[in-house]
């Protein structure tokens, strides 16, 4: 009695078991391709329910060989389809995942060997001083411009000091000299200029009196003539005169007739007694002018001789003016060692070169700095990525091209660029010790090339001052 009652319950168990293997073989046939992953899951987790160990530990000793085997057999003959099932759909989906990725990797070149990268200017001191302040903390924003470091200027302000006492000193050597040179000079050329313009005024006042000479002398002819011609005037006047007084004692002219024509005779008799006194004033302006001729030639001796004595007086001119030159030699020195004191001084403000971010900050107040000495560093804000890849991934590689970069600070937000430009030439050339190729064994081995690839400004807008050079990249150009 007993063991009918095992037997039954395992039969229905048997059944259940079927039933369950039956659902999940229809589930596999209905299932699609992009949930093969998920029955692949699913299987073992169904096989799990009813375990075989489970089975025949329930199964009572007292049950015949031949009918555990009758039940057994079919229900591995259903999980084995049912792992060849899920190893076909898995084996499906690898291949539609694997050509996918074939033809991606077939437009794309990618390296994880990027970092980021940007211009970084070290700032450092010129002159020798001492630190009195500090005015930038670490990882500031300065501007092009911004103080950032004072040092104590009163050494320099000291020799700023004695160089412009010593130009004031050079230029008052300077003043006294050009003060000689311009008294001697002046008088030279005074007394040059004098004797030039004697010269000048005696050669003009012998041109002026030898055309005096000639105006005179034409004059004289001028005034004879107009003697003549104001007697003819005066006979004619005198004839008409004399013809109406007979007329108006006949009555045959005017009173008024009479009056005119006795007051033409009167202007030309007076007209005649003018040119003969034009005739003597010709004859006096002739021998005047011939007189000045004689005077402006001695003039003019005189003038020549006091030339040359002014010019033999201009050899104490050259002497002062070579005076005066060194001394402005000496002002031009002071003036440049008082420049070069104030550059001096004004480099006790250490400015920023360029705008960007302060880093490496090691300036402290009280520090001693000799020229060069390092106190921080200023990172633009232009960063862009270094990419090297190996030289055989290069041959579609062309500049504009997109490429896709992941910085490894920010896993998640994605950022953009493209091929901005190539090196000239791989790591290895620009090394310190570049290697030879020509000696000892050769090995070849592949070259990395620089790229270098910009963000895409809209890509790294609100990470501007996040990223940082030095940051791990990885890089994925498309190269289609």
């Amino acid at each position: 009695m007993e063991s009918r009652s095992n037997s039954s319950s395992n039969k229905t168990r048997a059944a259940v078991l079927d039933k369950e293997v039956n659902t999940v073989a229809e589930t596999d046939r209905n299932i699609t391709p992009t949930q093969a992953a998920h029955a692949v899951i699913v299987e073992p987790q169904t096989a799990r329910v009813v375990p075989d160990v489970d089975l025949e530990k329930e199964q009572p000793t007292s049950l015949p060989p031949e009918e555990g085997k009758r039940e057994s057999k079919p229900e591995r003959n259903k999980r084995k389809a049912l792992v060849l099932a899920g190893l076909g759909v898995a084996a499906v989906v690898a291949g539609v995942f694997g050509f996918r990725w074939w033809q991606y990797a077939s437009v794309h070149e990618s390296t994880d060997d990027a970092y980021v990268t940007a211009n970084i200017h070290p700032v450092s001191s010129r002159i020798n001083g001492t630190v009195s302040d500090v005015l930038v903390n670490d990882n500031q924003e300065v501007q092009k411009g911004q103080p950032l470091v004072k040092l104590d200027p009163r050494d320099y302000q000291v020799q700023v000091q004695q160089l412009k006492a010593s130009l004031e000193a050079a230029q008052g050597q300077a003043s006294a000299a050009q003060a000689n040179v311009n008294l001697a000079s002046g008088n030279a050329l005074g007394n040059t200029q004098q004797a030039q313009g004697n010269v000048a005024s005696a050669s003009a006042a012998i041109a002026t009196a030898v055309a005096a000479v000639k105006a005179a002398q034409t004059g004289v002819p001028t005034a004879v003539a107009a003697v003549a011609q104001a007697d003819a005037n005066l006979q004619r006047a005198q004839a008409d005169y004399d013809r109406y007084k007979n007329l108006f004692e006949s009555g045959a002219v005017s009173r008024q007739q009479l009056d005119t024509a006795r007051a033409t005779y009167y202007v030309n008799l007076a007209q005649k007694n003018s040119a003969v006194q034009g005739v003597a004033q010709a004859q006096a302006n002739l021998a005047q002018a011939q007189e000045n001729v004689v005077k402006a030639r001695a003039q003019l001796a005189a003038a020549k001789g006091a030339l040359q004595q002014a010019t033999a007086s201009g050899v104490q001119t050259t002497v002062n003016r070579s005076q005066y030159n060194a001394a402005l030699a000496t002002v031009a020195q002071a003036q440049a060692n008082l420049n070069n004191a104030q550059l001096q001084l004004s480099y006790t403000n250490i400015t920023a070169p360029t705008a960007g971010r302060m880093g490496n900050k090691t300036a402290q107040v009280g520090q001693r700095l000799q020229p060069g000495t390092p106190l921080m560093a200023i990172t633009e804000n232009d960063d862009w990525v270094v990419a090297n890849f190996k030289e055989t991934q290069l041959a579609k590689m062309r500049q504009g091209q997109p490429v896709e970069l992941k910085v490894d600070a920010f896993p998640n937000h994605p950022f953009i660029g493209h091929v901005d430009s190539f090196s000239p030439g791989s790591g290895g050339t620009f090394a310190l010790l570049p290697s030879d190729n020509a000696t000892g064994n050769f090995t070849k081995i592949v070259q990395r090339i620089p790229v270098k690839i910009v963000f895409d400004p809209t890509s790294v807008r609100g990470y501007e001052s996040r990223i940082a050079p030095g940051m791990s990249v990885e890089v994925n150009v498309d190269v289609k």
